[in-house]
């Protein structure tokens, strides 16, 4: 499959069939992407989000591992840069390295 959702969505449907005790979803995801594809698709789609300030946010891939590496204002927008990279095809994994710096007032 090329999409996360797909991978989890078959996993969740397979789950609730009579019979079955549990599931063991080894699915792979096969990107039809390049790295820098995939790194380009996320910047984007941080440009599309209203709750992120993408602009201290690096986004690093290796393969279809994507690495969030910098510092953002507060936890929405830590798990928003984290849902957007997840939601990028072609991703299997997302390491959420980002840091909370809270911005103080009259700095």
């Amino acid at each position: 499959m090329e999409w996360w959702y797909q991978k989890n969505a078959a996993g969740q449907v397979v789950k609730h069939l009579a019979g079955v005790k549990g599931v063991s979803n080894f699915i792979e995801i096969a990107p039809k992407l390049k790295a820098s594809e995939l790194e380009a698709n996320i910047r984007s789609a941080f440009g599309r989000s209203a709750v992120l300030d993408a602009k201290h946010i690096r986004v690093e891939t290796a393969g279809n591992k994507v690495i969030l590496r910098g510092d953002v204002r507060n936890y929405q927008e830590r798990e928003e840069a984290e849902r957007v990279a997840w939601a990028a095809p072609g991703v299997l994994t997302v390491a959420n390295h980002l840091e909370v710096k809270w911005p103080f007032f009259g700095e």
